[in-house]
């Protein structure tokens, strides 16, 4: 584990076992591996002997012979290699779909586990490209490479050998007129290689365009936007577009150059061997043998080429899997289970030293000192900019900061596991964020064992939403973002209502009054007084009535803390805060 509490990712620790391919389809499927193997070999096996089986049917037709037994032989080989290879297909695909499933399962574990700097650097919709375009790939590369590229190989092999048992000098020509083929197809794979890596690529980025761009929907509407937002969409799909359209002539190369190669074969073959069938140096049956060997060689080799093809788009998309494994993971215990770390007798719930923090090159906090008792309200005030959420940030250690040290409860964070930590915290952020679920399913977040019904009432009585959640048709099991979605007050409030459920002893609160009328603000009020009568609150305030019942308050600017103190006691020695206090209650006044 690393000094900010996460761990290496999967790179350095090896490959993730879903990317080992081979390894994970044979891991505990020793058998289904083994039949898939036998029938593959059996498919090739008579796919082999059907154009010998032709040739004896041949062979027999000239000597007058009864025909029923190698025409029943025929049609049974046949049928048996089509059967056979079905069969195998169909199994190998069902272990690709499992192996496939617990690939995504780890993706989207690791994702939630991602550091919040890494998680929005990468994108959602990048991240979520990798359970759908990046996994159908490597679906496509799992059913082609580990049994189907293989068998065609060795049927093109086989193929090969026969034709050259049968007459070596129609196997020269015929592998001189596939020569240019090959040769033209082994270039094309190539370049494919890196064209599908730009396609997967671009493709992340359009789908993270998209999803951030339905999250500013409403914004979007308001400003009649949609068809400007469109056009800058529609150029990202056209780039996708004109990348696609090059793998696509690269790919649409394969099969005829493939099938030019095999008219130039035949064409030869047909003038080669008439003129071997006159002198007598080749047999009417081993000839029409080796012509059907010559169509038949045609499906291998173009199973091989794309199938090349196919496992480079998968190995590609394998190698964007990775990127996502080698970024480190925080380490949290799941749901309630973990203790939190004691509190040390006498420390105060937050302590500041010298604490600095940038995004980049750009400084947020300068050297912040500050102390946040163990039991009150404190409220932290400031021009917006000034650093306010980044404090709240870095006490839950969604970031970790340049210098300094942070302390929870006596503990420094550098050394205080994250379960541990977030343990004694409880959080709502600027956008009330909840989870597109049921609202039961919001109020427990994180918790093991669901709390009965009636608790979870009592907890939407505390912020006057009980009633409104009662009349919803489906009540608690409300989903959000549904038919029946809440108001971005009603989100708010429920948000807190979780909050009211926890026993935390530290309740971070990030602008909490900011969409509520001043009807549920006095019960917003009443909760936090609640809150803060035997644990410490910390909230982000921008309202003059969450300031002023605040035992403490913290004022900050331009990345530093400037004042500490009452409410009473800085209108008269803060000008700075005198001044929020002042704009604060013009802005009141103006509005009632």
């Amino acid at each position: 584990m690393t000094t900010d509490g996460t761990t290496a990712g999967e790179e350095a620790r090896g490959e993730p076992a879903e990317l080992r391919i081979l390894h994970e389809l044979t891991s505990g499927n020793g058998l289904k591996v083994a039949a898939i193997a036998v029938l593959s070999l059996l498919s090739a096996a008579a796919t082999l002997a059907l154009p010998m089986v032709v040739g004896t049917l041949v062979r027999e037709v000239q000597e007058g012979k009864g025909l029923t037994w190698t025409t029943a032989t025929m049609a049974g080989v046949g049928v048996g290699a089509a059967a056979a290879g079905a069969l195998a297909a169909y199994l190998l695909s069902r272990l690709g779909e499992s192996l496939i499933c617990r690939l995504r399962i780890r993706t989207m574990r690791h994702g939630l586990g991602l550091r919040m700097s890494d998680a929005r650097r990468e994108g959602s919709g990048n991240l979520a490209s990798r359970l759908t375009a990046d996994a159908m790939q490597l679906k496509g590369a799992i059913d082609i490479g580990p049994i189907q590229l293989p068998m065609a190989c060795l049927t093109l092999v086989g193929t090969l050998v026969i034709m050259g048992i049968l007459d070596w000098t129609l196997l020269l020509i015929t592998m001189a007129g596939f020569a240019t083929a090959v040769a033209i197809v082994a270039v094309v794979v190539v370049g494919l290689r890196r064209k599908y890596g730009a396609v997967q690529e671009e493709l992340g980025s359009l789908t993270q365009q998209f999803v951030t761009t339905l999250d500013a929907l409403t914004v979007i509407k308001a400003y009649r936007a949609e068809h400007q937002v469109a056009r800058v969409l529609a150029d990202r799909a056209e780039s996708l577009s004109r990348l696609g359209t090059e793998v696509a002539r690269l790919e649409s190369l394969v099969v005829p150059v493939i099938n030019l190669g095999q008219q130039i074969a035949l064409l030869t073959v047909l003038i080669g061997g008439g003129a071997r069938l006159a002198s007598g140096d080749l047999a009417l049956a081993d000839f029409v043998a080796f012509l059907l060997y010559l169509l038949q060689l045609t499906a291998p080799l173009i199973m091989a080429a794309s199938g090349a093809s196919t496992i480079q788009a998968g190995m590609v998309a394998k190698e964007r899997f990775k990127s996502v494994f080698a970024l480190p993971v925080e380490t949290v215990a799941a749901g309630w289970g973990t203790t939190p770390a004691p509190a040390r007798p006498g420390a105060p719930a937050v302590r500041f030293d010298r604490v600095s923090f940038g995004y980049g090159d750009q400084p947020v906090l300068r050297e912040v000192d500050l102390t946040v008792p163990a039991a009150g309200l404190t409220a932290v005030v400031g021009l917006s900019g000034a650093g306010k959420s980044t404090v709240l940030g870095l006490i839950e250690h969604f970031m970790t900061p340049h210098s300094g040290r942070v302390e929870v409860f006596g503990h420094d964070l550098r050394r205080l596991p994250l379960g541990e930590l977030r343990g004694q915290l409880a959080y709502v952020d600027q956008s009330f964020t909840l989870v597109r679920d049921s609202i039961r399913m919001n109020l427990n977040l994180g918790r093991e064992d669901a709390l009965p019904d009636q608790a979870l009432l009592e907890a939407l009585a505390r912020v006057g939403l009980e009633e409104e959640i009662r009349r919803l048709p489906a009540g608690l099991d409300t989903v959000l973002g549904g038919g029946d979605d809440l108001s971005g007050g009603q989100r708010q409030r429920l948000a807190l209502a979780r909050v009211a459920l926890t026993d935390a002893r530290l309740v971070l609160l990030d602008e909490p009054s900011s969409q509520l009328d001043s009807v549920n603000e006095q019960k917003l009020r009443r909760v936090v007084d609640d809150l803060a009568g035997d644990r410490a609150v910390l909230v982000v305030a921008h309202r003059i009535s969450t300031v002023q019942h605040a035992d403490q308050v913290i004022v900050m600017d331009q990345g530093q803390v400037i004042a500490q103190g009452t409410h009473t006691g800085l209108l008269g020695s803060c000008p700075a805060y005198t001044e929020l206090v002042a704009g604060q209650l013009l802005s009141t006044l103006e509005t009632a």
